[in-house]
């Protein structure tokens, strides 16, 4: 998860510098501090040098001159720590508004708050905004240490700065410090934030946590119920932890409920009908959109939907998606399956053409297709053409036995039929 701080925005607006001009005061006007106890103490002055050239910089701030506002901030020499500390506030808080000057502006910002100088409420501000910018800078330490600082001074709470905490321990890999401050996002928060409990799955799965990212993401579905990433999510953690009862249950509500829209996801729910004994739910899922063209029409897939529907006993289905997969390809042995099927279905017709012409195109088990021809004709009471494939069947070793079986049976019914063979 990608955390994005409005930086620009909040350093300018941090310490009044919108509100007011710089004078011999600081009218910044200071946020609580909440510690017990605390009284504020007396405001700091500018000196009456730099306070002037402050108030010059920031009227040409004021009048969108901030490139001139910049260096004449340069320029300055302070001799007091104050004044030192007020204008690196304000030079940091420009450079921060202009584009590539991140790495500067944190620079600065963090000079001003080296020492507490500043007077408490810009201290505060300031000091939260470094943390923010370091983090935009990746540099996860120094942010954790100005993040923990403003909440020592302050003893105040944020969410979002216990979720930039989180964030933080994670792109650290500090996996077991991320769950903390996520918890403490999500107590204080107005309102469930998805954010914190993501970086919470984040910990855990990269922990290797599977079931506690399991309890986190059973909360958040409920938390959210019409968010389907969540419903997704869920179902792929069953799977890892191989609750494929669980899984194929989230599954298919989230199907229900419209959220699996990619082939991926249809698969997947394919795959658990499968696994779960449910082969005709697999195959109409498939088949339903492999028309509607999410999944591809290739020879793969056509026919693993007739294996599926093969093994619910629909064999009319699954001999028109072999015959569709033969298509791809001219593949004989496709052909030869929707024979198979055919026969099974007792289509007795349809079963010949298919085996016939799988044996044209030289399909590789010859002695398979001439028995499975021979009970085809068969069955239509075509006796002679019943033997003719009987003898080629002998031929195959493998069902050698069963021809030879067949043979008496097939003479004496000819023979009833009063038919020569």
């Amino acid at each position: 998860m990608k955390m994005v701080s409005k930086i620009k925005t909040s350093l300018i607006v941090a310490g009044g510098i919108t509100l007011s001009a710089f004078s011999s005061v600081s009218l910044a006007q200071e946020p609580p501090v909440l510690c017990a106890g605390y009284e504020r103490p007396k405001t700091q002055l500018l000196g009456e040098r730099v306070g002037k050239k402050l108030n010059a910089a920031f009227e040409a701030y004021n009048e969108d001159r901030v490139t001139e506002a910049i260096a004449m901030l340069r320029e300055i020499e302070a001799k007091e720590e104050f004044d030192q500390a007020s204008v690196d506030k304000f030079l940091g808080q420009l450079l921060a508004s202009q584009d590539g000057k991140s790495q500067e502006s944190l620079t600065f910002l963090a000079r001003s708050v080296e020492k507490k100088i500043l007077n408490d409420g810009d201290y505060a501000s300031i000091t939260k905004a470094v943390g923010d910018l370091s983090l935009n800078e990746e540099k996860y330490e120094d942010a954790l240490k100005y993040y923990q600082r403003w909440m020592d001074f302050t003893c105040k709470e944020d969410a979002n700065v216990y979720l930039r905490m989180a964030k933080a321990h994670l792109d650290l890999k500090q996996y077991d410090k991320v769950i903390g401050p996520a918890d403490n996002a999500i107590r204080t928060f107005d309102k469930p934030n998805k954010n914190a409990y993501a970086l919470k799955v984040s910990a855990f799965y990269e922990s290797k946590k599977i079931p506690e990212a399991i309890d986190v993401v059973e909360t958040v579905v409920q938390l959210f119920p019409d968010d389907k990433t969540w419903w997704n999510r869920l179902g792929m953690f069953y799977l890892l932890e191989e609750r494929y009862d669980d899984a194929l249950s989230v599954f298919e509500l989230s199907y229900k409920q419209g959220f699996l829209t990619t082939k991926s996801q249809i698969n997947t729910l394919a795959q658990l009908y499968s696994s779960q004994d449910v082969p005709f739910k697999a195959a109409e899922i498939q088949a339903k959109y492999v028309k509607s063209g999410l999944l591809d029409s290739d020879e793969k897939t056509l026919a693993n939907v007739a294996a599926l529907y093969a093994r619910s006993k629909n064999f009319k289905q699954a001999a028109d998606f072999y015959g569709r997969a033969a298509k791809i390809e001219n593949n004989p042995e496709y052909l030869s399956k929707k024979g198979e099927m055919l026969l099974t279905a007792e289509d007795y017709k349809g079963a010949i053409t298919a085996l016939e012409a799988a044996l044209a195109q030289n399909v590789e088990k010859e002695g398979r297709v001439s028995y499975s021809l021979m009970e085809a004709y068969f069955y239509t009471g075509d006796f002679r053409k019943a033997f003719e494939y009987n003898q080629k069947a002998k031929s195959d070793r493998t069902i050698r036995r069963n021809a030879l079986a067949w043979e008496p049976y097939i003479k004496e019914k000819a023979k009833n039929r009063g038919i020569r063979i």
